[in-house]
């Protein structure tokens, strides 16, 4: 069914949940430090999981957007002040 411009832009401002946010660094910082269970590194591994699929869903909803409005997904994201993250 297809979106409105509306029901996109929720969509792709809802983020992280903050609670989910906030574990997943607990845990980074724990594994940065060196400090973390063999059961917290697994959790690490399970939230990244679900942080990248929310992440992949985001960008899906935001070329979704992009060719509601005809522009490229690099035009959208500038014009709605997203930037892209560089990972080398």
């Amino acid at each position: 069914m297809p979106q409105t411009e509306a029901e996109l832009l929720l969509k792709i401002n809802q983020g992280i949940p903050s609670d989910t946010q906030n574990h997943y660094n607990e845990l980074l910082s724990k594994r940065e430090a060196e400090n973390i269970t063999s059961n917290e590194y697994r959790e690490l591994l399970n939230l990244t999981e679900q942080i990248e699929k929310l992440q992949a869903q985001r960008i899906e909803y935001l070329a979704e957007l992009a060719r509601l409005r005809g522009i490229s997904l690099i035009a959208l994201m500038e014009n709605l002040g997203i930037q892209t993250q560089m990972y080398v």
